[in-house]
């Protein structure tokens, strides 16, 4: 009977997300790295990005990239962006297309399961349209939610002519985002997410919620203490905006060591690896705190250059903002995980007080700082380590750093496809 069931199963796997490298978000493309290793067979539908962040993880798979703005103009472009975003919230144009291409794929071929990995809603509707049309398994990943953001971050393009539009826009949107979203989950086999904050939030909707962490890839990230000539802070990401990751109680610290002569730009330097955006936040507000001497900005890096990167780096930074109802709420990037596996010293600041303090907490991975003084205290604390030896390093707890693998991570999810196949035959 067992064989006969093992027989009904299928290592291939239909995974529909919003993006996929080379893009970012690299969580479905480490999992089809790992599943693939495992003997899975994932076959990938997503929006097609220009975006070349992650190339190192391209055709690791099969993907089908649906390009809903197949012209180089960019003012063509931009009416054709209008266009398709009018006609994806008065008809849903983009889950259509995705349920004709997706459906045209399944029917070729013995699939168990379909997986969809979203950070809004797209294109989980179309995910629940293939599954519930073929009968598999659905199960909904969250990268991100709505709910986590401290305002309306979510929201990449706004309307910069007449404000009222863009609040009246964007909270028609949000709308739709949701209200889609909410139609969904109940019907889900199982929901996948990153936080225990989301997993709270996200029971609400459906009582088969599973965390599984965002996390790091063990055969790019391991440590290499090697001595450096100067001490640096390094920050890989974007600033949406304050509210979210703020800097300020850094730039406070900093300007405090500066002051009481502990550092020196030539041997102390902060390095923001970030898109233009971003650097022009941070630059300005480094400037009033008259700490421009201490900065170095560079552009985006291919991911598969962040390991030496980090592992160059003294202290890791990871930015933040109390978690509270009008604050961010929850998040956990990958860098996270990232810094805790080269082993170096990682300061949040300011701290959640949340999800981040207590995992780094856990892992013994650095410190999470609630004021400019504690960040104060931890900077030169490892300031004092370097010049003693050239280089930082914290002893981070092993046990807690596997459970944030990609690849024990691609372990789980491939217990939950086969768990859920099993559930559907057993239930007929």
């Amino acid at each position: 009977m067992r064989k006969q069931l093992n027989d009904k199963l299928s290592k291939k796997i239909l995974i529909l997300c919003d993006m996929f490298p080379p893009a970012f978000a690299p969580r479905m493309g480490y999992l089809c790295k790992y599943m693939k290793q495992s003997g899975w067979e994932p076959v990938v539908v997503t929006e097609y990005i220009d975006e070349h962040t992650f190339d190192f993880l391209k055709g690791i798979c099969e993907v089908t990239y649906v390009n809903f703005y197949p012209v180089k103009n960019k003012l063509l472009k931009k009416l054709l962006w209008i266009a398709t975003v009018t006609a994806d919230y008065l008809f849903s144009y983009k889950e259509r297309k995705m349920v004709k291409v997706a459906s045209g794929i399944v029917q070729k071929g013995d699939f168990g399961t379909v997986l969809c990995s979203t950070y809004r809603t797209f294109p989980l509707p179309a995910a629940f349209t293939v599954a519930d049309r073929f009968n598999l398994p659905l199960v909904a990943d969250h990268r991100d939610i709505i709910e986590q953001y401290a305002g309306k971050e979510y929201i990449a393009n706004k309307c910069r002519v007449f404000p009222w539009a863009d609040r009246m826009l964007t909270e028609l949107f949000t709308r739709k985002l949701l209200s889609e979203r909410n139609k969904v989950l109940p019907k889900v086999d199982c929901i996948t997410t990153v936080s225990t904050w989301h997993v709270d939030l996200l029971r609400r909707y459906n009582p088969n919620v599973k965390l599984i962490y965002n996390g790091y890839d063990p055969e790019l990230f391991y440590p290499d203490h090697t001595p450096t000539k100067e001490f640096s802070l390094t920050y890989t990401g974007r600033m949406l905006s304050f509210a979210i990751r703020d800097p300020r109680p850094l730039f406070e610290a900093i300007l405090r060591l500066h002051t009481e002569g502990i550092i020196t730009p030539d041997l102390f330097r902060v390095k923001w690896y970030m898109d233009k955006h971003s650097e022009q936040m941070v630059a300005d507000e480094a400037d009033l705190y008259g700490l421009w001497d201490y900065m170095d900005f560079y552009p985006y890096v291919e991911a598969s250059m962040i390991p030496a990167i980090l592992n160059k780096s003294s202290i890791l930074l990871q930015l933040a903002n109390l978690a509270s109802s009008n604050g961010p709420k929850g998040i956990m990037t990958t860098k996270l995980f990232e810094a805790m596996a080269v082993e170096k010293p990682m300061l949040c600041v300011r701290s959640d007080e949340a999800c981040l303090e207590a995992a780094i907490r856990e892992a013994n991975a650095g410190g999470s700082a609630r004021n400019a003084d504690e960040a104060y205290d931890f900077i030169k604390y490892y300031y004092t380590q370097w010049k003693a030896n050239g280089y930082t390093s914290v002893e981070v707890r092993k046990e807690v750093l596997k459970k944030y693998s990609r690849k024990e991570q691609a372990l789980q999810y491939m217990e939950l496809f086969t768990e859920l196949q099993q559930q559907r035959i057993n239930n007929g």
